[in-house]
């Protein structure tokens, strides 16, 4: 922080909105541990509960785009402390929450709320960092998944066991408001007077074929892990008997080992490995993805609870190797002008087709044949995934080449 109160180095800025996005995620995943108290009291289906996720996830990914040109033109900086406090409020606000319809608008507003953020800063994380160094700084500023989602489940679960939901979502909509005032210390962006229209912007980003795998690479992912991040605390307490506070501190405890320790090591081996080969991001996503889907699988079919943890904290493992090395992937193939709307575009397409309807639908089969053979289903997504990162390698050096260009 400088004599001014800004926080001006990109250690400092990268700490501050590691932060953030910890509390991001931990908005975001607190109400998933809390559904089984939150269905008993407003007696809400499997295909209602699955929905607060969809509405979540819809609103997001429709606000990301036009926030993220409006921020590139503007300045990212109010945009990035804005979403914080509304996110925070609004969680604050499905406390509140009297029935399926306020609790489903309140869930809306996170999601404006968390477009603001979601849209803007990987970005403004990476422009601070060199190329040699980008995979990690991503990787690192990607804990926050593991991390807030492990405390949005252990921490609401245990917090709802005690004092109720409600309650629960008081306490996590806290802690957003100081972190929206520091926020207002990142420096201002400069003048980009070469910032397109939107639709010249996001023509531009979806003519790049890298983005568009990469995209789609994300979206297979997502529809999976949004679903398991949604329904696996519930999976735990109705296929193994568990109390709703102890399926949300072991999933939240599996989800922060695994995805630590998958977050660093992706992070780690793609900076390693580039020094060789160019593309190493998309090798490491994709290899990920695809060990990951059978261990995924196996975890729901074990006979037994300490097989089925085993299985699952390997499959999260692997599957956040691609947690920074995508994200820095995403960077290498844009241009500084029209990152941020590659990053809102990224976010619609992988929300669009994955985790917005993947909750739902895994409800609606859930409510059809078990909430295991739903799941199961759903795995098939992490194969796909992986498909579309190494068809990506082909035309990655060319797309990186061009956007290396425009920036020379």
């Amino acid at each position: 922080m400088n004599g001014r109160g800004r926080i001006d180095s990109p250690r400092g800025i990268l700490a501050l909105l590691l932060a953030v996005n910890i509390l991001n995620y931990v908005d975001r995943q607190v109400v998933y541990s809390l559904l089984p108290l939150i269905q008993g009291e407003l007696r809400l289906s499997d295909a209602q509960a699955g929905s607060l996720a969809s509405a979540f996830m819809l609103v997001y990914m429709l606000a990301a785009p036009a926030i993220a040109w409006v921020a590139d033109v503007r300045g990212r900086r109010p945009w990035i402390a804005g979403g914080v406090a509304l996110w925070s409020l609004a969680t604050g606000a499905a406390g509140l929450a009297r029935g399926f319809v306020s609790l489903f608008a309140a869930r809306s507003a996170v999601g404006v709320g968390e477009a603001c953020y979601g849209a803007i800063s990987p970005a403004f994380v990476a422009e601070r960092f060199s190329v040699e160094r980008r995979g990690r700084a991503l990787a690192v500023f990607s804990m926050a998944i593991p991390v807030g989602s492990a405390l949005g489940y252990a921490g609401g679960g245990m917090i709802g066991e005690m004092f109720g939901w409600r309650r629960a979502l008081w306490l996590v909509g806290l802690p957003g408001l100081a972190l929206a005032a520091l926020c207002l210390r990142l420096p201002a962006d400069p003048p980009r007077p070469d910032v397109p229209s939107p639709a010249a912007g996001y023509r531009e980003v979806w003519a790049v074929p890298t983005f568009r795998l990469l995209t789609f690479a994300g979206a297979a992912m997502t529809f999976a892990l949004g679903g398991f991040a949604v329904w696996m605390p519930t999976f735990f307490h109705r296929q193994w008997g568990l109390s709703v506070g102890r399926a949300g501190t072991l999933f939240g405890g599996i989800t922060v080992l695994g995805g630590l320790v998958g977050s660093l090591l992706g992070g780690w081996l793609a900076d390693a490995l580039r020094r060789r080969v160019p593309d190493a991001d998309l090798i490491v996503s994709g290899a990920g993805l695809l060990a990951g889907m059978p261990l995924a699988a196996a975890a729901l079919a074990a006979p037994r609870l300490s097989l089925s943890i085993a299985a699952l904290f390997a499959a999260e493992t692997l599957l956040f190797l691609n947690m920074g090395p995508l994200n820095a992937a995403i960077v290498s193939v844009t241009r500084l002008e029209t990152r941020s709307m590659a990053f809102a575009a990224n976010i619609f397409i992988i929300h669009l087709l994955g985790d917005a309807a993947s909750p739902t639908l895994i409800g609606w089969a859930s409510d059809l044949l078990g909430l295991a053979p739903a799941l199961l289903i759903s795995c098939l997504a992490l194969g796909l995934g992986g498909a579309f990162c190494f068809l990506a390698r082909r035309g990655f050096r060319v797309d990186a080449g061009l956007a290396a260009q425009a920036a020379a």
